[in-house]
């Protein structure tokens, strides 16, 4: 397993910038820039293989299934690919029975627009309203009743680095036989994520922040007693069972979740399989402590100098802090070469197994020097 340190030399963009913007984007690994570049040379001297870069997206299933602590001989059955979180959750969208769905109204637009959507077909969309900043679980746990048929929820939202209290929220939908749809873009690659406990119906995950990967690479992982429910958002020659031809009919679906599979964008997926083959040499719970403990340290270090107001936070790598002056702030951080968000008068960061106390210091100090005439 990799330490911090030899995971961090994976990153040439850290010997120039002190990255705390993974929440956005994360700076590219040695081993996804290469397979890229390599990629891109075969195409442009015509000697690629397309049937290989094909092979990426269903290699990757695997990768997810260990991430995951699934079995992998579940891999394929339970996994699907896709371009976005929006499609995951169109898709999932597009296969549920009549009902009421539950959604926090501050959500990400892709875990939130696919919702709204179903007002047009009938569905009752409830939108809870956050309380103090985020969005409490005893708020969405009170709008559940046995007339929902799904809670979608973001296991941590960028706005503000609240982390969801899942295996609360699983035991409320399981009260009233709900299903639980969880986006884990913002968590997946730096947070252990506990499926066992959690056992959410749906999993979303795009892979190009936490995961390393390049934009494009996305995952529905479905469970097993859902999948006939599966019904394809955009259904194309990767549907069927394989072997998947081309011409003519007729269509039969695959019985797995792979009738929900995209049509692959190539390239995404070669950079994918480095990405994901990377953070499987970690040990999933020692990044989970590192993580939260550079971003308890940030939050304790702006408190205390009053550099700004760290915003209320619950087991989370992002820490969001309130400045009162936003340009000044920027202005600093560029100067010192650190790499994070302002989202009006909000500052942003996220820590991921590649940074380290140096970061955490030199984010800390710029943002106290910010407000030093």
């Amino acid at each position: 397993m990799l330490s911090s340190e030899q995971f961090r030399s994976h990153f040439p963009a850290l010997q120039r910038h002190v990255w705390l913007d993974t929440p956005a984007s994360p700076p590219a690994a040695l081993g996804v820039a290469h397979a890229l570049q390599t990629a891109l040379d075969s195409w442009l001297y015509g000697e690629l293989d397309w049937r290989e870069w094909d092979h990426a997206p269903v290699a990757s299933k695997t990768a997810v299934a260990r991430l995951l602590g699934i079995a992998e001989e579940q891999a394929g059955e339970r996994i699907a690919v896709m371009g976005s979180t929006a499609e995951a959750a169109a898709t999932v969208a597009g296969s549920l029975p009549p009902g009421r769905i539950v959604v926090p109204a501050q959500e990400f637009r892709s875990n939130l627009f696919p919702w709204l959507q179903l007002e047009a077909a009938g569905h009752e969309v409830v939108l809870v309203p956050p309380r103090d900043g985020h969005t409490r679980t005893e708020d969405l746990v009170a709008a559940l009743d046995t007339r929902t048929v799904l809670l979608a929820i973001s296991d941590v939202l960028s706005i503000d680095g609240h982390r969801a209290d899942l295996p609360a929220l699983r035991q409320a939908t399981d009260g009233v036989g709900a299903r639980l749809f969880v986006d884990a873009t913002q968590s997946l690659g730096a947070l252990h994520l506990d499926m066992e406990r959690v056992r959410p119906d749906y999993l979303a995950v795009h892979g190009y922040k936490w995961m390393l990967c390049p934009r494009g690479a996305a995952w529905l992982v479905t469970a097993p007693e859902r999948i006939d429910e599966l019904v394809p958002l955009l259904p194309n020659w990767k549907s069927t069972a394989p072997p998947h031809a081309f011409f003519g009919g007729p269509y039969v679906r695959a019985d797995s979740a792979a009738r929900c599979d995209t049509s692959p964008a190539w390239l995404s997926w070669v950079g994918a399989l480095p990405a994901l083959n990377l953070l499987l040499d970690l040990d999933a719970e020692q990044v989970e402590r590192h993580c939260l403990r550079l971003a308890a340290d940030f939050r304790a270090h702006v408190a205390e100098t009053k550099a700004g107001i760290p915003l209320p936070s619950s087991q989370s790598h992002i820490a969001v802090v309130r400045v009162t002056d936003p340009d000044a702030v920027r202005v600093r951080l560029a100067r010192d070469g650190v790499r994070a968000t302002l989202l009006g008068d909000r500052l942003r960061v996220g820590f991921h197994y590649f940074n380290n106390s140096s970061d955490v210091e030199r984010a800390a100090n710029a943002l106290e020097g910010a407000r030093t005439p």
